[in-house]
């Protein structure tokens, strides 16, 4: 029986949220969209299809600890769930609608459609063990356990209207709902794995100032196999003031039910035939003529250096220095088609697919950067002030790209200037912020001054139309908190406050079809704010 105190815990949570995006326009009468992508009688003017998003979130964690011995044991479970389900609406089946006129019908279709959806299932079990030694070195601590993980991932089909092509293919409407064509019948996916791992982590202390962790994880997968990693760390204070640390360590990435499942198809015309365009699964029917291996893991090396400096114990700075290199990242492809890469093409067209797309390991990347940050706490008149100021450099670089052997010659393809810059620009190359807290009694007041670099995006067409450049921006935060008691407190605040806006681009190139992308800091400018919260 377990000696000693022991503790049962738990907690659990549920969310529901809906969330709405616009597509792009579609015009009205006298355009090229009707009868392709509308319909007289349902919108003259045009309109803009909204996909709406039914987010169903719940998770639960329970455990118990105790002690056994010498020895720390904790046993806990956790599930996570996650459901995505799709309804566009001020839409319509174009395909529909022009059967519908074909017939004698005013030529409608319905204006919402349920376009499907998908879901993510993860249930975790952790057995851990800990015990310090102190008579070994200055101290030592061991953990060591066991972990078994189980995912699923869904894919569900939406509503016939929502993907039919109803007046057939090539006829005149196109088919499924605009703006986000439903998941096929032919998308449903309905996948499981599991994986098992153990662990061993020691840190000892070898003197007062020299402080040495290693660790050790195997982690076998039911779907592509087991993987073995490893950490060494070290800290080392120079003087009471001044402590020196670093690290290295390698790291894996198992490729997500998702990325080896995920599937999408739609009808489209390919060189003026009404051909498929699929994001296809790898182990399909489609990866599988184009020679598209299975997905394997990501393997990492990264190293850190880094210092921490406190000279008085109101005043800290520290500084990392890091670097990681990653190999075989998985990356999601081009589009390939017969017109750039012809023989693929024509395999392709044999199983009625024009253009295709997969997940690959293709890619390596190195990324290295700086951190450093600095606090500074004091009295000012009768309150207190917390000044920081935190500043990152950090540069991603494609260092190579490895097609399959199917798609060799094609590297261009298989990863776009738009999406090798989305890697290596995704995020700025530098950000600044500095922040200040002050409190004189209930009342405490909030400030952050944030600076983004610049950031180089791709475009849609591609050379020679210019890259996508954003300039660097700087924005504010202000809030001001009123605590009526140590529990309940009333905020009101803004982000954003001076409305900053990211440069403007041409909308025929970003991923909206507005002026402004969602870079930075995002586009929605100044936001206001008013919360009320009370702990039990």
């Amino acid at each position: 029986f377990p000696a000693g105190p022991a503790k049962l815990y738990s907690t659990a949570g549920t969310q529901r949220r809906d969330a709405s995006s616009p597509a792009w326009a579609r015009e009205g009468i006298g355009s090229e969209d009707i009868p392709s992508r509308n319909s007289a009688a349902m919108y003259p003017n045009g309109f803009v299809p909204f996909i709406n998003g039914d987010v169903d979130d719940r998770w639960g964690t329970v455990g118990y600890r105790w002690q056994l011995g010498e020895w720390n044991a904790d046993l806990s479970q956790t599930y996570g769930y996650n459901r995505l389900m799709y309804t566009i609406a001020n839409t319509l089946n174009a395909s529909i609608a022009n059967l519908d006129l074909t017939n004698g019908g005013p030529g409608r279709s319905a204006n919402a459609f349920d376009a499907g959806g998908f879901s993510f299932r993860q249930a975790t079990t952790n057995l851990d063990f800990s015990r310090f030694y102190s008579g070994i070195a200055n101290g030592m601590n061991v953990a060591f356990g066991f972990e078994h993980r189980r995912e699923n991932y869904k894919i569900f089909a939406g509503e016939t209207g929502s993907w039919i092509d109803a007046d057939g293919v090539g006829v005149g409407g196109f088919a499924g709902s605009q703006g986000f064509p439903g998941f096929q019948p032919g998308d449903q996916t309905d996948a499981d794995r599991h994986s098992s791992a153990a662990y061993v982590d020691i840190e000892t202390d070898l003197t007062d100032r020299f402080k040495v962790q290693t660790a050790l994880r195997h982690e076998r997968y039911s779907d592509f196999g087991s993987t073995t990693t490893g950490k060494l760390a070290g800290a080392y204070r120079i003087n009471p003031t001044v402590l020196l640390r670093g690290s290295a360590s390698t790291g894996f990435r198992a490729p997500s039910l998702q990325q080896a499942y995920f599937s999408s198809t739609f009808t489209d015309f390919v060189s003026g035939q009404p051909l498929d365009v699929v994001l296809a699964p790898t182990g399909g029917r489609v990866a599988n003529a184009a020679g598209i291996p299975q997905l394997k893991d990501e393997q990492s090396k990264s190293f850190t250096l880094g210092l921490t400096f406190t000279p008085t114990q109101a005043t800290s700075i520290t500084a990392d220095l890091y670097r990681i290199d990653i190999d075989d990242r998985i990356v999601l492809s081009g589009r390939f088609d017969a017109e750039n890469y012809p023989a693929l093409g024509a395999t392709l067209q044999q199983l009625g697919v024009g253009q295709a797309q997969f997940f690959v390991n293709s890619v390596d990347t190195k990324t290295q950067g700086l951190d450093i940050t600095m606090s500074h706490r004091m009295d000012v008149g009768a309150g207190k002030l917390n000044a920081f100021l935190a500043l990152n450099f950090g540069k991603t670089e494609v260092t190579g790209v490895h097609a399959p052997s199917s798609l060799a010659g094609f590297e261009d393809v298989l990863l776009s200037e738009r999406e090798r810059l989305f890697i290596e620009q995704g995020a700025p190359r530098r950000k600044a912020t500095l922040g200040f807290d002050h409190t004189v009694g209930k009342l405490e007041t909030a400030l952050r001054i944030v600076h983004f670099g610049p950031q180089t995006l791709g475009t849609f067409d591609g050379p020679p139309t210019p890259l996508q450049y954003y300039k660097p921006k700087t924005s504010a935060d202000l809030s001001f908190t009123w605590a009526f008691s140590e529990k309940t407190r009333f905020t009101l605040g803004g982000t954003n406050i001076f409305n900053v806006k990211p440069s403007e681009q041409d909308p025929d190139q970003t991923d909206n079809g507005f002026k402004y992308e969602s870079v930075q800091f995002g586009l929605n400018g100044a936001a206001w704010f008013a919360r009320l919260s009370h702990r039990f």
